[in-house]
């Protein structure tokens, strides 16, 4: 790893939220995969997720987040995703040491909202973001946008994550 992605790695064994940001080429997918080896290694849950098929297939163990989560299709601003309290998946979230989240910028606001309610919910714990799980989001906010049909400029800005 060079220095910053040492920084970086430092600082998300240590933090709880976390957002790795930079463009294509900079080494953000080899960072992901460092850190959950690292945390993998020491037998702990990872759960990787991607914002699409093809970016989850680049991550080791990796699953679209609408799989992972099992996000709604169609969103409001109050929505959770569709786990059950005492299913497997909702098992493996509470076991997790670590939840990486890659190409995060691909998806709409309400996507994370609706797992942070869900998280919040299964974690048992309302006062902190995604129930107080590690989270790490990574992706480049430069060259996209959320994909939203007909929707104008200000409505694909509101929904930046």
């Amino acid at each position: 790893m060079n220095e910053n992605q040492k920084d970086i790695f430092d600082q998300v064994i240590e933090a709880k939220l976390f957002f790795v940001d930079g463009p294509g080429g900079t080494g953000k997918s080899f960072l992901l995969e460092q850190i959950l080896a690292h945390v993998r290694l020491q037998r702990k849950v990872a759960i990787a997720v991607a914002s699409s098929g093809i970016a989850a297939t680049l991550l080791t163990g990796g699953h679209t987040a609408h799989s992972t989560f099992r996000i709604p299709l169609k969103l409001s601003e109050f929505s959770t995703c569709s786990l059950s309290w005492q299913s497997q998946k909702a098992e493996l979230i509470r076991k997790a040491s670590l939840i990486i989240w890659d190409e995060a910028p691909m998806m709409h606001r309400a996507c994370f909202e609706a797992v942070d309610r869900s998280f919040r919910d299964i974690m048992k714990n309302e006062l902190e973001p995604f129930g107080g799980k590690v989270m790490v989001f990574s992706g480049d906010h430069r060259p996209i946008l959320p994909v939203l049909k007909d929707a104008t400029r200000a409505e694909t800005l509101e929904a930046c994550f």
